[in-house]
């Protein structure tokens, strides 16, 4: 097991998840816990194994990627202790909670496959029957070789929401707490980047890992004006 608590302290966290645990809704829940890492530096590839490598269960709180912020936030959503949050996070990330290269839930979509007992895919009910659906083989480029290397290439049919439908009324149909994916036009790729849906007032943000040179931390951005130049939208919900 790898540790970095970066600003945290196994007290801290304790106290967090324990106060968060009185939040009842859990999309606000995620809203409350996702905040405090507000300002966490980007980084890719924090965690340890690959192909010719051993996995280790990594816990890295001082920096983050898309993917892995949403790991955490996840387990944490449903722990009320560090020592809860560690098992639990376990089971987000790994199939079975078996900690292998080959079990960890590399793709968005396979929190559909693998995580169906927290999340549910909403992405049909909120895009206004505007959602497409889509069969990819993942992790298998166009020109045969591999995102991953290691990794089975695996079918799966999925719907996205095209960005030219996120209308007013499919993002009111959006909740605090939803996780949000970028749909990917890549062959072999399900989403690009993934975040938390934030709403505030009549404002709606997507807070996210960002890799961008200009910024490499957790923030809030509106959500339209991000989406712009973006393909569309993989709707995940966290269940109460």
């Amino acid at each position: 097991m790898h540790i970095v608590l970066g600003r945290w302290t196994q007290d801290r966290l304790n106290n967090l998840m324990h106060e968060a645990s009185d939040v009842t809704d859990s999309g606000e829940r995620i809203k409350f816990l996702s905040r405090f890492f507000l300002g966490v530096d980007y980084k890719g590839t924090t965690l340890i194994g690959d192909e010719d490598s051993p996995e280790f269960f990594v816990i890295n709180l001082d920096k983050v990627d898309c993917f892995t912020f949403i790991d955490y936030i996840e387990a944490m959503r449903i722990s009320v202790s560090f020592p809860e949050f560690k098992e639990n996070l376990q089971k987000v990330r790994y199939r079975e909670g078996k900690i292998a290269f080959e079990n960890r839930n590399h793709f968005f979509t396979d929190w559909i496959e693998f995580n169906s007992h927290l999340i549910t895919d909403v992405t049909g009910q909120v895009s206004d029957q505007r959602a497409e659906s889509i069969t990819k083989t993942l992790n298998l480029k166009e020109n045969g070789s591999l995102f991953i290397n290691g990794i089975q290439p695996r079918e799966r049919k999925f719907s996205y929401i095209p960005s030219d439908a996120l209308d007013e009324k499919v993002l009111s149909n959006l909740k605090t707490g939803d996780y949000a994916g970028i749909y990917s036009k890549f062959q072999g790729l399900d989403v690009s980047h993934v975040g938390i849906v934030i709403k505030e007032g009549n404002n709606i943000y997507i807070r996210h890992a960002c890799s961008d040179k200009k910024h490499r931390k957790v923030l809030d951005q509106d959500i339209n004006k991000y989406m712009a130049n973006k393909p569309g939208l993989v709707v995940l919900r966290p269940k109460p």
